[in-house]
């Protein structure tokens, strides 16, 4: 089971996050600390993108590798990744956002490699925009005027930003909640709607709380194609830890690759594991969609000319103080 580190996300501007992260940067541990222990701590975001590490550890995937990995709770993307330069984490799953992953490379150059991306769309579902279960709104072009929330970090407002204008809205400022506070935001009427990710979307209406406006916001309103991956959030492995301890930190990447590899061939076995990491319980899991899977040695060029795409988005805003090379972040062997 997982172990929360930070149970909390602290309030922070969206423009804090670059701080924040400088803050972590001058803190973090020397390679030699990891290189005492063979304790692999993988930092995760509670979203359905994050299965392949839950499988991993629940199916004993790793164990049999003979890898001793430590699933740790993070309230935000973003705490992930001041974790992962502060050196108190080996990697972060699938589900921990890329953009902030990206803001993170920024702050602490060579920080992460990406050993898997977790691509979305209208046949992948992650991604969403939710209201209230009896709202009745029909489009995201009727949310001008309203209170529209969206998930903690950078990467979640600029992405709800980009939706709001897309559908015409102006200066939209959404604000930001913590996952878990979605359904039941939007249930007490204190927002209008969300953009959110799996498995919120599942849990709001099963919980006849929340009605899902639209599916695959990202691919349609950010990558203007509906079909386009998104991939919006990505597995990754510390460069030190692949410095310090080399064949650990392989072994565990071909291990991340069998609990992939698991999650595609057996969905609906291991969609079990979403309860305890994930807001949603064993008996309702069975109706959450998941999000593609891909590994860093799978990427196409048109992959990476999308995820690149995606990344562009954050430099042309401004968030980004550098253009990123996305396929000079991929994991190779």
């Amino acid at each position: 089971m997982p172990t929360d580190l930070i149970p909390a996300p602290s309030r922070r501007h969206v423009l804090g996050l670059g701080a924040g992260l400088a803050a972590a940067a001058t803190i973090g541990a020397p390679a030699i600390v990891r290189a005492q222990s063979s304790k692999i701590r993988i930092g995760f975001w509670p979203i359905a993108g994050g299965l392949p590490l839950y499988a991993g550890v629940e199916a004993g995937i790793f164990k049999k590798a003979g890898l001793d990995v430590e699933a740790v709770k993070f309230a935000s993307a973003a705490q992930v990744v001041e974790a992962l330069i502060a050196g108190r984490l080996e990697g972060s799953a699938n589900g921990t956002a890329s953009a902030a992953i990206g803001l993170g490379e920024i702050t602490s150059p060579n920080l992460v490699r990406i050993i898997c991306s977790n691509p979305s769309n209208k046949q992948y579902v992650l991604d969403e925009m939710l209201v209230g279960f009896d709202s009745p709104i029909k489009s995201i072009a009727e949310l001008a005027g309203k209170k529209v929330a969206c998930g903690p970090g950078i990467q979640n407002v600029t992405l709800a930003k980009v939706i709001l204008e897309k559908n015409g809205i102006k200066d939209p400022k959404p604000v930001e909640l913590p996952i878990g506070q979605h359904v039941p935001a939007l249930a007490a009427g204190q927002v209008d709607a969300v953009y959110t990710l799996e498995p919120t979307g599942t849990v709001g209406r099963l919980k006849k709380a929340a009605r899902v406006l639209e599916t695959g916001v990202i691919s349609t309103y950010v990558l203007d194609d509906e079909k386009a991956p998104w991939f919006g959030g990505s597995a990754s492995v510390a460069t030190t830890f692949l410095a310090a301890q080399p064949d650990l930190a392989k072994r565990y990447v071909a291990a991340y690759g069998e609990a992939v590899d698991m999650v595609r061939k057996r969905p609906d076995e291991v969609r079990k594991y979403l309860k305890g990491y994930t807001g949603i319980e064993e008996d309702l899991a069975a109706e959450v969609p998941l999000p593609g899977f891909t590994l860093a040695h799978e990427f196409t060029p048109s992959d990476v000319a999308f995820f690149q795409k995606f990344f562009d988005v954050f430099t042309d805003r401004g968030i980004f103080t550098k253009k990123l090379d996305v396929g000079a972040m991929l994991y190779k062997a």
